[in-house]
Order: C-alpha cells, then sequence, then structure tokens
C-alpha cells in the first residue's frame, strides 16, 4: 500500500532505494543526531527490518520519493518502538530526509500523512516522537505536527551508548484525543492523502 500526499510519494522499499539510503546516511551532516550505520551491511540491514515491520504490522519508516521527479528523499512513516522505555509499548514516528530536501517542508508533508494514517486507519491512541536534545530541525517538525513535549518524559536511550551525545533523548507525544480535535490541521483523504 502506498500513501499518496500532494508531492510525495511513501511506498514499500525496493532495491533501488539502497543504496541512495546508504548515501544518504553516510553523510556526517545528516547523521549528526543519528546513531551512524557501521557498514553498507548495516545500511541495508536497517531497510530489511523497515519492510519485516511492514510485512508484519502493515506500517513500516516507508521510502519516500517525490512525485515529481522520483527521486529519493527518504523515508517516513511509523512503526513500533523496538526497546523498553516508559513510554513503551508505543508506535512512534520518525523521518530520515536527504539534505538536498532540507527545507522543502517534506518531513511534516509526508509525517501528517503518516499520523493521518496510524490514528485513521490503524486507530491508534498515541503517537510518539523522540530525537536528541539539541536536533532542533526535528524538534521544529515535531511541534508544527501539534505534538507536546514534557521535560519529565526525556529519557535515556537504552540502545545509545553511555557517554554518547545522542544518549539522552526528548520525548514528543501525540494523543488521539489532541489530533481529533485539530483533525483539520492535518488535512484530508480528499484533498491530500490518497491511499492506492
Amino acid at each position: 500500500m502506498d500513501i499518496e500526499t500532494a508531492r510525495l510519494l511513501l511506498r514499500p522499499w525496493t532495491d533501488r532505494d539502497r543504496q541512495p539510503f546508504a548515501e544518504m546516511s553516510s553523510d556526517p551532516v545528516f547523521i549528526a543526531h543519528l546513531t551512524p550505520f557501521a557498514s553498507r551491511e548495516a545500511s541495508d540491514a536497517w531497510i530489511d527490518r523497515q519492510m519485516t515491520h511492514l510485512a508484519a504490522h502493515g506500517f513500516c519508516f516507508w521510502a519516500v520519493e517525490a512525485k515529481e521527479s522520483g527521486s529519493f528523499v527518504g523515508s517516513v512513516g511509523l512503526r513500533q518502538v523496538g526497546y523498553e522505555a516508559h513510554f513503551t509499548p508505543a508506535v512512534e514516528i520518525g523521518w530520515r530526509v536527504a539534505r538536498a530536501f532540507w527545507g522543502l517542508g517534506y518531513a511534516p508533508e509526508a509525517a501528517m500523512a503518516s499520523i493521518r494514517f496510524g490514528f485513521d486507519s490503524l486507530h491508534l491512541l498515541e503517537i510518539v516522537a523522540n530525537t536528541t536534545t539539541g536536533n532542533d530541525k526535528s524538534r521544529r517538525v515535531m511541534a508544527k505536527l501539534g505534538m507536546s513535549h514534557d521535560a519529565g518524559d526525556d529519557f535515556d536511550h537504552p540502545l545509545v551508548p553511555e557517554g554518547d551525545p545522542r544518549r539522552r533523548q526528548v520525548l514528543y507525544r501525540l494523543s488521539r484525543t489532541r489530533y481529533e480535535s485539530r483533525r483539520e490541521a492535518y488535512g484530508s483523504d480528499a484533498d491530500a492523502d490518497r491511499r492506492r
């Protein structure tokens, strides 16, 4: 299943996505707030995990392409949080957009479509997001998505080694109630989000 927005296509991964994803993931500016992949094999394994998650649950961090050019933009979507924390079990929203496409509004556009899918099709009660404390770009996207932050929810990521500055994470939340109260802000199937 694909999710289509005005400019983007969120779709299952294919082998042609592996090279541009690996290139994007080796950009030192792009990975400043992410744990880098140790090798091309690790990058491919991340994609494989998304494909497995999609087969098991019907959603994942999808591959994203620009409709007009067909260019690989990055990855945006939903997945079950794969570690234990005070807020789990939970479904998270996340995005990885190649630096060439920063500043175009692609991350919030694709994320809003993912949120609609999460609440309207998956009937989730909450969607969470997390990032490093200093990742102002992602935090602005989270705020734009209507997600709320409580410093009391911040946590040390159990999969990031102690001493790594990326270990401390901020947590943002979006409840179904808040989504319902401002549903118009996320657009609608009729004007932005067509599934096929």
